[in-house]
């Protein structure tokens, strides 16, 4: 029985897709594709050097800013070789192997990623709360401390993903609706009963997505709460302000991360193309998008820039 099982999770075969009906084009679709991934590469990994190159930016937000980085690199590179691979060489078959192995990378840097956000969220609730304690309470190695916290906690959730899926058997050539591979997606491609990946996937989504946004919300009701016992209308605005960056970070992320994970879920034969486009947004918009506005919106990040390229 196990050699059959076996037989059959081997000669199964996963296609990816990219964007169905536009096969004609794909090659011109790729550039744009290619020219996203560029700028999210080299956008973070310029961030990450300014970050590191100047002592003046070694602060709590920034560190924090540094992780964020990190994380859309992750995602970038987790998904650039299927990406591309598509739109480029109308590579569309993947292994299992491959497949859970890029599920668990993805995954990974995506709960991270929520939990970077929700570090950040406390950062500026300390830093609008109690700024004169702000250097004490969030020092270096407390903020290493809680960072290996969130990403021990994002790799152990997800570690058991790709194990239950490979315990599946897989009996016919499946069509994946992503030019990647996602658990919510990839265990329904399964002919086995998928009812403890179901259970556990989404307990693990609400316990990290769910669970970071709703301590997200939280901490924006005390910041609110704080700014508005503030006296002087300016200083108001001011603390509100160092807030901006973050917001649009979270919108950006947890958007399209809830939508996709809710469309796959519970939605019952929705159109083919709002999944591909959810898809393509939660994976490529926030690593393009987060170092560009954090360098708009930081004064002190982007007088460095500035200062960088002026030589």
């Amino acid at each position: 029985m196990s050699a059959v099982n076996n037989t059959k999770f081997n000669s199964a075969v996963l296609l990816l897709t990219g964007i169905p009906g536009q096969e004609d084009v794909h090659l011109w679709i790729s550039i744009p594709f290619c020219l996203m991934y560029v700028i999210s590469i080299l956008g973070n990994s310029f961030i990450l050097f300014i970050i590191k190159t100047d002592p003046t930016l070694h602060e709590p937000m920034y560190i924090f800013l540094s992780m964020l980085a990190v994380t859309d690199l992750g995602l970038s590179i987790s998904t650039i070789p299927s990406t591309l691979g598509i739109f480029l060489f109308n590579s569309r078959e993947i292994s299992l192997d491959a497949c859970f192995a890029q599920l668990f990378f993805i995954h990974s840097f995506s709960f991270t990623e929520s939990s970077v956000l929700l570090l950040m969220a406390f950062d500026r609730f300390v830093a609008i709360r109690n700024p004169l304690r702000y250097a004490s309470i969030l020092t270096p190695p407390r903020i290493a401390k809680m960072g290996l916290v969130f990403v021990l906690r994002g790799v152990a959730v997800i570690f058991p993903l790709p194990i239950l899926l490979k315990r599946y058997r897989y009996c016919r050539i499946s069509i994946l609706s992503h030019c990647y591979c996602i658990n919510q997606e990839v265990m329904k491609m399964a002919c086995s009963d998928i009812s403890v990946s179901s259970i556990y996937g989404l307990f693990v989504t609400v316990s990290t997505v769910g669970l970071d946004s709703l301590l997200i919300l939280l901490s924006y009701v005390m910041i609110l709460k704080t700014v508005l016992n503030i006296a002087s209308h300016t200083e108001r605005l001011r603390a509100l302000s160092t807030c901006i960056s973050h917001l649009c970070a979270v919108l950006l992320f947890y958007t399209p991360v809830l939508g996709l994970s809710v469309i796959h879920r519970f939605v019952k034969n929705p159109s083919p193309f709002l999944p591909i486009l959810i898809g393509y947004v939660y994976l490529v918009v926030p690593p393009l998008m987060n170092p560009i506005v954090y360098s708009v919106k930081s004064k002190h990040l982007r007088a460095r820039i500035i200062r960088v390229f002026v030589k």
